[in-house]
């Protein structure tokens, strides 16, 4: 079974082609990062009429770069939320009028299992059950999973994610857009003269906060010299805080559910000191731990034909409509 994948929640036009024995055969991305950079953050609108210009040209060259003809093509999917409405829509329309035009079956993916599933994609994937930390721009979210569709929803943040806390820090340091990564080579060249709080990790349970650390960080900034160096002691304090506070609570997610495994996941998870951190915790905890390769952290194609190939497979279809859905949580999911 080949399957199509479409990717359009946010700022990155995804698309690829999955086949169910083997593999990965197309993966294609196209990043809006240029042009939201402009505004110093992702424009819904804009991001929408650039899906639009760019969504069937990509299609178009999958196909081509695969050696297959839309006849090959045995299903399409498309994620269908949580992400930007009009962004969603985009790709929703486009795979079910395509799924329509072409007699196959479509499949809506939720955004958040697509990330999920993307370790599955590498020659050593997880097996089921594991404890999965999805750390995305808009997603802190710890899960219990048992197997696809199978989900418990251990616990999710109460405020910003910790990728929303990246970028506003960065923003708040003029480090401009996207945020997160620029703050990550800024700590390179912090020292560790700087301790910021660990939030929620003093008291039970597994529910995120990082809004208050994003205060505390405004905080010092403006009470520093707010010289080059004074900012990448900053940004050093305050990614050493969430990739702690992300162990801390990875950790007592292993022991409270007794499972031995754990996926990171999301584009947060390419950042390599929090890696570093959850791969140390790990270790200590006689755990195993698997992240998706960096290409697989950030929204792409493969990902969501991958996690359509196994629902399509399991009988799974979506009704003849255009499905989107902006807020979506994860544990509505049916199992396969």
């Amino acid at each position: 079974m080949y399957v199509l994948g479409i990717e359009t929640s946010c700022d990155e036009t995804g698309v690829a082609i999955y086949h169910a024995e083997h593999g990965l055969r197309t993966d294609l991305l196209y990043s809006q990062i240029e042009m939201h950079s402009e505004y110093g953050g992702v424009v819904p609108e804009l991001a929408s009429r650039d899906h639009i210009r760019k969504l069937v040209p990509l299609i178009k060259q999958a196909l081509q770069e695969s050696g297959l003809t839309r006849k090959d093509i045995n299903g399409i999917a498309y994620t269908a939320g949580p992400g930007l409405m009009g962004a969603l829509l985009v790709g929703a329309a486009t795979a079910r009028s395509l799924a329509w035009s072409w007699r196959i079956p479509a499949i809506a993916v939720h955004h958040m299992e697509g990330h999920l599933l993307a370790p599955m994609l590498e020659e050593k994937p997880p097996a089921f059950p594991f404890v999965a930390l999805l750390i995305s721009g808009g997603h802190t979210l710890l899960v219990q999973v048992e197997g696809i569709g199978h989900y418990r929803l251990l616990g999710e943040s109460l405020d910003d994610a910790a990728g929303e806390a990246f970028d506003k820090t960065a923003k708040m340091l003029g480090l401009g857009y996207p945020g997160g990564p620029k703050l990550s080579k800024l700590a390179e060249r912090g020292r560790p003269i700087l301790h910021f709080p660990r939030p929620m990790t003093d008291r039970p349970g597994l529910d995120f906060s990082f809004s208050g650390l994003k205060t505390y960080t405004m905080n010092a900034f403006n009470a520093s010299s707010q010289t080059d160096q004074a900012k990448a002691d900053i940004a050093m304090a305050f990614q050493s805080a969430v990739a702690d506070t992300l162990s801390i609570k990875c950790k007592r997610a292993l022991q409270q559910t007794g499972l031995k495994r754990l996926v990171v996941a999301g584009g947060v998870s390419a950042n390599k000191h929090i890696r570093a951190s959850l791969t140390e915790m790990t270790a200590r905890e006689n755990a195993e731990i698997y992240f998706p390769r960096p290409a697989f952290c950030t929204d792409n194609g493969a990902m969501i034909a991958y996690a359509g190939c196994q629902r399509l497979m399991a009988g799974q279809q979506q009704a003849l409509e255009i499905f989107a859905r902006p807020r979506w949580p994860i544990s509505e999911l049916s199992g396969l």
